[in-house]
C-alpha cells in the first residue's frame, strides 16, 4: 500500500463569502497541487473539500496521513460521523446535520484509504500548511474577484 502524505486547507473570504480549498499531495519524492473553489461558500466546507479532493485524487487504496488545521474535520471524522449516521444523519438534538452532503463524501473517500488525522496549528508556521492556505486563498480571490 503507498504511503502518501496529504496537507489540506479551505479558507473563505467572509463567512459565507468566496471562498477556497486546497491539498497538497506527496509520495515517492512526489508532488501534486490541487485546488478549487465556489463564489458562496463557508469555511467549513472549503475544509472539508480540501480533504475530500486529497482522498478522491488517490486512484488505489493508499496510507495516508492527513494533515490539517481543522479541528472540526478531524472531530468530525472521529467522533460525529459515526454517530449521525446512526442517528439517520441528525444531531443529538434531532436536527439535520450541517454540511451533510460533504460529510457522506468525506466517509465514502475515507472508507477507501487506511487514514491517520494529524492536526497542526494553522497560521504557524508549518510550511505544508502555510503552503495550502497560500493556495485556498488564492482561490477564493479569484471567486471574490468574479464577484
Amino acid at each position: 500500500m503507498t504511503d502518501v502524505q496529504a496537507f489540506t486547507d479551505g479558507a473563505c473570504l467572509g463567512n459565507p463569502g468566496p471562498g477556497g480549498w486546497a491539498a497538497l499531495l506527496r509520495s515517492k519524492g512526489t508532488e501534486r497541487l490541487l485546488s478549487g473553489g465556489e463564489p458562496q461558500t463557508t469555511n467549513n466546507r472549503m475544509e472539508m473539500l480540501g480533504a475530500i479532493s486529497a482522498l478522491e485524487a488517490l486512484t488505489r487504496p493508499c496510507s495516508v496521513v492527513l494533515t490539517t488545521d481543522s479541528r472540526y474535520v478531524i472531530q468530525g471524522m472521529e467522533e460525529w460521523v459515526p454517530r449521525w449516521a446512526a442517528n439517520g444523519w441528525r444531531t443529538a438534538d434531532k436536527k439535520p446535520v450541517k454540511n451533510q452532503d460533504l460529510w457522506e463524501r468525506l466517509a465514502a473517500a475515507v472508507a477507501k484509504h487506511q487514514v491517520r488525522w494529524q492536526w497542526v496549528r494553522g497560521h504557524n508556521g508549518h510550511v505544508e500548511n502555510e503552503r495550502v492556505d497560500q493556495a485556498a486563498r488564492e482561490q477564493a480571490e479569484q471567486f471574490k474577484e468574479r464577484a
